[in-house]
């Protein structure tokens, strides 16, 4: 199905109110207070549009999550059946201790387009190309860092990767160091992180490392938009994990994921700045009126832009 521009507004609107009820609890130390506020705000949002709503990535299953859990319905229950990802405070450290790259993130497409990921770990990688074969996890970071230096015709030195800092990753920073590629360690947000190579402007050239498997499928929904090239792979670490799985209707537990295996037809991501960072700056406050930014998505449309929108409140 194609989701209309009314849809792309009320989903924009849902992911900029999460954002301004967060922001209230900004550098209070309060990162479960701060997520409560944007899930929320979120659920009573989504809970307003004529749709038939699932959310397929949520806060956890129902025993962990009061509100917006995987299997949630949401909505009026009349229109269109629609699958919903989110993470409605993606950066609760950051928001917690006033520290930039805090976001509200949420993800829509048509009934079974968008990948219901397991709460585990994933491997992933993503780079702004065309051509599929120029990166892949199974390659070395060696080969990996040779193809795409070699695509967009740069040394490796001159390119940069961005991975979490976790000292899961020494490994892959020690190889990486060894190439001399620049490196941009970040310490929470694998959203924000994976989008940072869809533009020059960024800076980034590759993504790559384990982050978390719901915020993998989100950064695919809008690196879709932009016509580049990710991969995933699961983790399991223990045998609750994959049974999750299993009844989450995984076979292959090994399996590696293309985009266009986690993402298919028509999407819109919107993701709203909490407090300023890379990829969109946070919610400024002004007497009775506020200013929020969000980079919005809409595959079908093209439609790939940061829009600032001041406010009454």
């Amino acid at each position: 199905m194609t989701l209309n521009k009314e849809l792309e507004d009320l989903f924009l609107n849902v992911s900029i109110k999460a954002a301004l009820s967060s922001y209230y609890l900004v550098g209070k130390k309060d990162k479960k207070g701060a997520d409560k506020a944007a899930v929320d705000s979120m659920r009573l949002e989504l809970n307003k549009i004529n749709m038939k709503g699932k959310i397929v990535i949520g806060e956890g299953e129902l025993d962990e999550a009061p509100m917006l859990y995987i299997g949630e319905r949401v909505g009026t229950n009349i229109g269109p059946e629609l699958d919903i990802a989110v993470d409605p405070l993606e950066g609760t450290n950051f928001a917690a201790n006033n520290l930039p790259g805090a976001l509200s993130v949420i993800a829509v497409a048509g009934k079974s387009n968008l990948f219901n990921a397991p709460e585990t770990y994933m491997n992933k990688i993503a780079v702004n190309a065309q051509e599929k074969n120029v990166i892949d996890l199974d390659y070395s970071i060696k080969k990996n860092i040779h193809n795409l230096a070699q695509y967009k015709n740069k040394k490796p030195e001159n390119l940069t990767a961005c991975i979490l800092d976790r000292p899961r990753h020494r490994s892959i920073i020690e190889e990486l160091n060894k190439l001399n590629v620049k490196i941009k360690l970040i310490s929470d947000g694998d959203v924000a992180g994976a989008l940072m190579v869809t533009e020059e402007d960024y800076g980034v050239d590759i993504f790559l490392g384990i982050g978390g498997g719901p915020e993998g499928v989100l950064a695919a929904s809008a690196l879709d938009a932009y016509n580049c090239h990710f991969q995933g792979r699961f983790i399991f670490d223990n045998e609750k994990d994959k049974l999750r799985a299993k009844k989450m209707g995984i076979t292959d537990l090994n399996k590696k994921y293309n985009l266009d295996e986690i993402i298919t037809g028509d999407s819109i991501f919107c993701a709203t700045g909490i407090t300023s960072g890379d990829l969109v700056s946070g919610i400024m406050l002004e007497k009775n009126q506020f200013t929020s930014e969000t980079l919005i998505t809409h595959k079908s449309s093209g439609y790939k832009k940061k829009i600032k929108i001041k406010q009454n409140f």
